[in-house]
């Protein structure tokens, strides 16, 4: 028996170790798989399909495959095997997958063979395999509004580009099925529209008389054509409001020709709506781009107006009635407004080809193009050129001569020059850049050419080209030309010739003259009015009613002298403290015939300046020792602000001029360092309406005095003769050097130099009257004395009252006479102080006079005055 079970277990051993052999390979699967599974359903669809192979096949079980795991806990995915033997498998959800909680899966995938045998032992797996699936999104929910109802209100009259906007949004997780891409207002046959971003305007003036509330409601559409389940009520109220403006006219006023001046607004009154009204400002224009081109309706032709108007002749019109000579405009579309020139309309398919024998091919270096033209704003997001007038190649090549286009609403004139003319780099290409171009107006614009310059005229006003290019001149051949009216010919390099370049507006009288420019006289007489508007019964007027403009004027103190000291004080100076600001008009009155009446006076109107600037005439500011500053406090109340630099002050905003005196005399200049400043000067000047008014300009010069300066003016004040001494009392000497003293003020100095001038004069005449009389006394005395006698040693006492007449007042004018000729310099400058301010010096002065020798040799040695 034991033998026997030893012999089973080795055969057993021996069947083991065959099948072992037998499964050899791993199964094989791709790389990576891409799946997508559109939610609400579980089956995946694989690129490329799950299929495992195993090189062990056909051998049973080694060759077979058995499984698919899948690793990933949170991948709600299962992999089964559809056919073992052929290794085929599919991918499926384990439940309904939802795009709106996961858009995307990642997670791994492996085959398993079914090892040895049925029990599956001795298995292999494959590699690991990336599997990435994305979920389509299905359209399932529906557009909802943000919120359950909208409201908005708006005053009648007016025409809102977005009174309120509604917003909806969806649940769905994808761009095309989440996405809002239209709304709609179901109700019908309201005045107003929405958008696809759901802003509603209205379409029509509305009027709190017909309507006081508008409900209407919307819908929304997501990009996959859901329609949002509820609609949404909007509500719009209507205010009413007063209209302030022109009432009481017509649209409509019938005027016959020939009539002369016919009243337009004869009962017509302002509307104020019960509020203040400071002024008014009305703008009358007559409008008239309804008419045909131009400006006048019923007016002579275009060649009839050259005439009158002075044109040279030799003019080509390019633009012809059509006849039988001029029939190459027959084909063109025409707008008859007018009776005596056709408008020529080009829709971008029309041009016209102009006979040869009509114009010169080539033209000279002086040249005039002329035309009337209303463009607008070219279609499509890149504009082409378009094309007025082209000279171009009739066959072979495709060259232009010269044209005239628009590009981007920009006007150019393309003139290429041939070898035979220049042979160099010239300039070709002319630029202008205009808002006329297009704006859908009528325009008459005219081009000079005296090459190489040109200029364009545009209803009479000159515009120089932003842009000029050059090119090389054209080299000569034998090929004709071919001038195209509304596109431009292309005769060559192409397979058929054909336009290009359409030209899409309205032209008229488009002329070309060779060899002549018009004068701006005759360009603007060309493209003048004949029928105006006009105000020509001031009389009638009522007297509120001025055509005067206003008259600002600012007057004030336009010199000072201020102390040096002052201006490094905290409170620094101020400059403008007299100031005024006034606004005047000329009274409208009517003169009486034959008599000397003048025309009204002046009268004074309060309104609103916009603006003052201070601006500092000479050297700019020095930031590190001189400023202008106002106080924050100052500007609280008032509508008004200011900006401050090194060139000035500038004080702005619309308030009234009594406020703008309040804030600009507060103005102030500091200097911390004045030492070397002399002067300082200002301009200051005021605005209304944003500059349409301006005051007259009021300048300020600010001088500065120096205590040197002072010392100075004083020694020059009280110089004596050269045979005089002044000796100062050491008391006075504080008052006339602060700077070695106590610090006296400087207007104090200026009246004590003044007394001291005074004092002196007093002396003098003094000293000369009692000279007078000792030579009187000497002659009458009857004791004969030597002729050689002299004063010596005699000390004279003499106390003089200043307010005492004197008694020889002719020989005192005189001597007075003499010292105000010194001093006229001097007294200018103190011409502000009064008597009271010199007559309070009671101080004592030691005049020291050196020997004099007089006519009789007497010498005054040593005199003192005591006074």
């Amino acid at each position: 028996m034991l033998t026997a079970a030893v012999v089973l277990a080795v055969v057993a051993l021996g069947l083991s170790a065959a099948h072992s052999k037998v499964n050899k390979h791993k199964p094989w699967i791709e790389t990576s798989y891409h799946g997508v599974i559109t939610e609400n359903t579980d089956v995946v669809l694989l690129d490329p399909p799950l299929v495992a192979l195993d090189k062990d096949a056909p051998i049973p079980y080694a060759g077979e495959i058995c499984a698919f795991n899948i690793h990933g806990l949170e991948a709600p995915f299962e992999a089964v095997v559809l056919n073992g033997t052929s290794g085929e498998g599919q991918l499926r959800a384990r439940g309904l997958v939802d795009c709106e909680l996961q858009k995307e899966y990642t997670f791994i995938i492996q085959a398993h063979d079914c090892g040895s045998g049925p029990r599956g032992t001795e298995g292999k797996k494959s590699h690991k395999a990336v599997v990435h699936i994305q979920v389509n999104d299905v359209n399932e929910f529906a557009p909802v509004f943000r919120e359950p109802e909208y409201q908005a209100a708006v005053t009648e009259g007016k025409i809102y580009d977005s009174i309120l906007q509604v917003e909806a949004t969806d649940q769905d997780c994808s761009p095309q099925y989440s996405q809002i891409c239209n709304y709609q207002i179901t109700t019908t046959n309201t005045p107003f529209a929405i958008d696809r971003n759901g802003n509603i305007r209205n379409t029509e003036k509305l009027s709190y008389d017909q309507e006081q509330q508008y409900e209407i409601q919307v819908t929304a559409w997501d990009c996959g054509q859901k329609r949002a389940l509820h609609s949404v009520l909007v509500r719009i109220d209507i205010k009413p409001v007063c209209k302030p403006g022109w009432q009481g006219w017509n649209k409509q006023v019938d005027y016959e020709p020939g009539t002369g001046s016919k009243q337009l607004f004869p009962k017509m009154h302002l509307e104020t709506c019960g509020g203040p009204l400071s002024s008014a400002r009305t703008t009358v224009e007559l409008l008239t781009s309804h008419i045909g081109k131009g400006c006048d309706r019923e007016t002579y032709s275009e060649k009839s107006l050259q005439k009158l108007c002075g044109a040279s002749s030799g003019s080509t019109d390019l633009l012809p009635t059509p006849s039988a000579a001029t029939n190459w405009t027959a084909s063109l579309m025409t707008d008859s407004g007018r009776d005596s020139d056709l408008i020529f309309r080009f829709d971008g398919h029309q041009a016209a080809k102009i006979p040869g024998w009509v114009v010169p091919q080539n033209l000279t270096d002086q040249f005039t193009i002329a035309t009337w033209m209303k463009h607008g704003p070219s279609p499509g997001l890149r504009a082409e050129k378009e094309t007025l007038l082209c000279n171009s190649d009739k066959t072979e090549m495709n060259r232009h001569h010269y044209s005239l286009y628009v590009h981007n609403c920009r006007l150019v004139l393309l003139l290429r020059r041939d070898f035979t003319q220049v042979d160099t780099f010239r300039p070709a290409e002319f630029h202008w850049k205009l808002d006329q171009i297009c704006d859908k107006e009528w325009h008459y614009y005219v081009i000079n050419v005296e090459f190489p310059a040109v200029t364009l005229y545009v209803d009479g006003v000159t515009y120089d080209p932003y842009l000029v290019t050059d090119d090389w001149p054209i080299h000569p051949s034998q090929i004709d030309v071919q001038l195209t009216v509304g596109a431009c010919w292309q005769g060559g390099e192409v397979t058929k010739p054909r336009f290009t370049q359409y030209f899409r507006g309205s032209l008229s009288g488009l002329t070309i003259r060779p060899g002549k420019i018009e004068s701006q006289k005759v360009i603007s007489c060309l493209q003048a009015c004949k029928e105006g508007l006009d105000i020509n019964s001031l009389e009638s007027l009522d007297k509120s009613i001025k055509p005067s403009e206003p008259r600002i004027t600012i007057t004030g103190l336009e010199r000072q002298s201020r102390p040096a000291s002052d201006l490094r004080r905290p409170e620094g100076v101020a400059l403008f403290q007299q100031l005024h600001i006034i606004s005047t008009v000329t009274r409208g009155d009517v003169v009486a015939p034959n008599t000397d009446q003048r025309p009204g006076p002046l009268e004074e109107i309060i309104h609103n300046l916009d603006y003052c600037d201070i601006l500092v005439l000479g050297e700019e500011l020095r930031p590190d020792q001189e400023s202008l500053q106002l106080q924050r406090s100052i500007l609280l109340g008032k509508h008004l602000d200011a900006t401050n630099s090194t060139s000035g002050m500038s004080i702005f905003g619309v308030d009234s001029m009594a406020n703008y005196e309040d804030v600009i005399r507060e103005v102030r200049y500091y200097n911390w360092r004045p030492a070397q400043l002399t002067e300082k000067r200002f301009r200051l000047t005021c605005s209304e309406l944003n500059g349409r008014y301006t005051s007259n300009e009021f300048n300020l010069e600010v001088s500065i005095l120096h205590s040197s300066s002072v010392r100075e003016h004083i020694s020059q004040t009280v110089a004596p003769p050269q045979h005089m001494k002044l000796v100062l009392h050491p008391s006075m000497i504080d008052e006339l050097y602060p700077e070695h003293s106590s610090g006296v003020p400087s207007a104090a100095t200026v009246v004590i130099v003044m007394c001291i001038a005074t004092l002196v004069v007093v002396v003098v005449l003094g000293i000369y009257h009692i000279h007078l009389t000792h030579q009187q006394e000497v002659k009458l005395s009857e004791t004969t004395k030597e002729e050689d006698g002299t004063w010596d040693n005699s000390a004279l006492s003499i106390t003089v009252n200043p307010m005492e007449n004197l008694q020889d007042p002719q020989a005192a004018e005189e001597e007075a006479s003499e010292e105000e000729d010194e001093d006229d310099d001097d007294e200018e400058e103190d011409d502000d102080i009064t008597s009271a301010e010199s007559d309070d010096s009671e101080e004592e002065v030691d005049v020291q006079l050196p020997r004099m020798q007089g006519t009789k040799r007497m010498n005054w040695d040593k005199t003192t005055i005591s006074y």
